[in-house]
């Protein structure tokens, strides 16, 4: 969590890079859903900016089978903002710009309508794919598989 209480009772804001590099470690170690991935595009970026998202389409859908690729950027506001997150992929979704494949966070519905400082990158990409199985998405018919934006 980015917020922690202390054992006075206070609440410390863990900076930007700390919740980033646990973000990564928590990734690497393979404690996150199985369906979706996350990674630094360049391992030497030290200020943990981009980031490669990946996302198993779920079973039952139009997406089932496919894997989605995504650019996922965290500004220097990140966690107090949300990351900007764009799909590499070409995917048809109702919260997906169809001409630029950017994620409108305010049309997510899985994801809290007020991003919060203790959300992550993993829980965007878990939203992302509860929204294909959302009856708005399952069965939207999709671009060829392996177009892109």
């Amino acid at each position: 969590a980015t917020m922690q209480v202390t054992p006075s009772g206070e609440t410390v804001i863990v900076p930007r890079n700390f919740k980033l590099l646990e973000e990564l470690e928590k990734m690497e170690k393979g404690n996150t859903e199985m369906a979706i991935s996350f990674g630094l595009v360049d391992g030497a970026d030290v200020l943990l900016s981009n980031w490669n998202g990946g996302i198993l389409g779920p079973h039952g859908t139009q997406h089932d089978g496919r894997f989605y690729e995504l650019m996922i950027h965290c500004p220097e506001s990140y966690p107090a903002t949300p990351p900007e997150v764009k799909f590499v992929s070409k995917i048809n979704m109702t919260c997906v710009d169809s001409k630029t494949g950017k994620v409108n966070f305010r049309k997510v519905s899985s994801l809290p309508k007020q991003w919060n400082r203790n959300m992550g990158i993993e829980q965007v990409l878990v939203g992302l794919r509860h929204e294909m199985q959302l009856p708005e998405n399952r069965k939207l018919k999709q671009p060829p598989e392996g177009s892109v934006f």
